[in-house]
């Protein structure tokens, strides 16, 4: 009868603990790394930014890539109409926002700006003769005041008329008589009249204001008539704007922009400045570091570490999921399926 032999420490351990295979060996390799990606995600993150903000623009970046970037994904592609729908609710919720109740004129635009604007078009013969032309001597306030005058002229002469009796049929038949005559329609001939004597009167003012008005005045004269409309609420911007079903003044503003958008993106025009404008920007900026260039949007270290902290339940949430796990499990398999790496480990692959 033989005896067993004794045994050792080193073998009483072996028993106790189970052989290692590739699998397991995965398993826990798996585990790890995703620990220790959810303990490292923010300085890794942070030190990943300090790393490519220290690389120059042009290591990276060519001229051509922000070609290609703007050419190929802004201006050749119309814009959706998910985003047009929503930008069409935004200036609504913004234009009739209860806010604009109490908000006045001057919270947009300030009294300097005013004043500013009202000191280089005074102080400027050629702004100042538009801005006079526009006021005094525009042919479509004439025309409009032509037809106001000659409707007050016509209703006047219609309700006297009417109230004069038998005067009044006397004067009709004898207007009657006078069409006949001169084969000429007397409100025609009324209307031909105003026009040419307020075109006349009105060019004779726009020279007399291009002549006598002073820088000064002009200025004067912007200045005062925005103090007459600062104090009122934004609101009164909505009494120039329909709101009715159908007839919406933001749905045709917007058409309106997109019109021109469509049309601009795809000239060779457009495409000229954009190219020129990267080439200017390239340029200025190619020897930068990515730093420099992030900083001018105010971007910087103290951002990016609020935005990795903001990220981080979106970096975990990526680090426990399916794909990641199913993704890093692949990469280990690999690793250990290769002939030298099996060859080299002495464990027991079920």
């Amino acid at each position: 009868m033989t005896s067993k032999p004794m045994q050792t420490s080193k073998d009483s351990q072996n028993l106790d603990t189970p052989a290692l295979t590739i699998d397991s060996l995965v398993d826990a390799q798996v585990a790890f790394m995703q620990q220790w990606l959810r303990q490292q995600a923010e300085p890794l993150s942070i030190e990943a930014w300090q790393w490519f903000a220290a690389q120059p623009l042009n290591k990276y970046v060519s001229a051509d890539d922000l070609q290609h970037l703007i050419n190929d994904w802004l201006l050749n592609q119309p814009m959706t109409d998910v985003i047009r729908k929503d930008i069409r609710d935004i200036l609504h919720t913004i234009i009739y926002h209860p806010v604009n109740d109490n908000v006045p004129l001057s919270e947009l635009v300030d009294d300097t700006q005013v004043q500013t604007l009202a000191d280089y078009v005074g102080s400027h013969e050629q702004q100042r003769n538009i801005l006079i032309h526009t006021l005094v001597g525009n042919e479509t306030f004439a025309d409009l005041l032509t037809q106001t005058l000659y409707h007050a002229i016509n209703d006047f002469m219609e309700t006297t008329l009417d109230k004069a009796g038998a005067a009044g049929k006397l004067m009709k038949f004898g207007r009657s008589s006078f069409e006949k005559a001169t084969n000429r329609n007397l409100d025609e001939k009324l209307q031909t009249y105003l026009h040419r004597n307020i075109k006349d009167l009105a060019r004779r003012a726009e020279a007399n204001a291009q002549e006598h008005l002073s820088n000064d005045e002009v200025a004067r004269l912007l200045v005062s008539g925005w103090a007459r409309i600062k104090d009122q609420p934004i609101s009164q911007l909505q009494n120039y704007l329909s709101d009715e079903p159908g007839n919406s003044s933001i749905e045709h503003i917007e058409a309106s922009i997109q019109q021109s958008y469509n049309r601009l993106r795809m000239s060779p025009y457009l495409h000229s400045l954009v190219s020129a404008s990267i080439d200017t920007w390239y340029g200025n900026h190619q020897g930068d570091s990515m730093a420099t260039v992030a900083a001018s949007l105010y971007i910087d270290e103290q951002a990016m570490t609020q935005l990795s902290t903001a990220l981080l339940p979106v970096v975990h949430d990526a680090i426990e999921s399916e794909w990641f796990t199913a993704h890093i499990r692949e990469m280990l398999q690999s690793f250990y399926a290769q002939p030298a790496i099996k060859e080299g480990l002495m464990f027991n692959n079920k």
